[in-house]
């Protein structure tokens, strides 16, 4: 009977832990807001931000204007974004019109035991009339023959 009742308080707990987890991750993922993106790390929040939020449309603002940018309907046909992947921005290195955004791929597996991964990577991005345009991403984020030189 006592050891009953102790199984029990354990099952409630976990119980309880997997509800706060669960509220914890649903309430900071629909938390995150558009920053100004009049930065390159602004820019790159943002269009990594609308790819999760299935924003096509916003994300596609933030490609630069230049040969071998996809259309839309080639920009949505070539993404694929898994739900469980995030980005955190790093770093800034700015050299004229040229910028490049340190980034770790934040990928969190679906099974509860395996936890999460990252790695680095970065993401180039040029100054364009309109502001700073997005020319190379991860490619969870990207297609791979975007903006790709003709001559090659």
């Amino acid at each position: 009977m006592k050891q009953d009742r102790f199984l029990i308080g354990i099952l409630a707990g976990i119980g309880l832990l997997v509800i706060l987890s669960l509220v914890v991750f649903f309430t900071r993922h629909n938390n995150q807001t558009y920053q100004a993106d009049d930065t390159p790390e602004g820019v790159v929040h943002n269009y990594v931000l609308a790819l999760i939020r299935d924003d096509y449309e916003k994300a596609y603002t933030y490609l630069a204007d230049k040969e071998g940018k996809p259309s839309l309907d080639g920009f949505i046909a070539d993404l694929y974004t898994p739900s469980d992947i995030g980005v955190d921005i790093g770093r800034t290195r700015i050299n004229g019109d040229i910028a490049t955004v340190e980034i770790t791929i934040v990928n969190n597996s679906g099974d509860p035991l395996s936890g999460r991964w990252t790695y680095e990577d970065q993401a180039t991005l040029v100054r364009q009339a309109n502001g700073w345009k997005l020319t190379s991403m991860h490619y969870d984020f990207w297609g791979y023959h975007w903006y790709q030189d003709a001559s090659k």
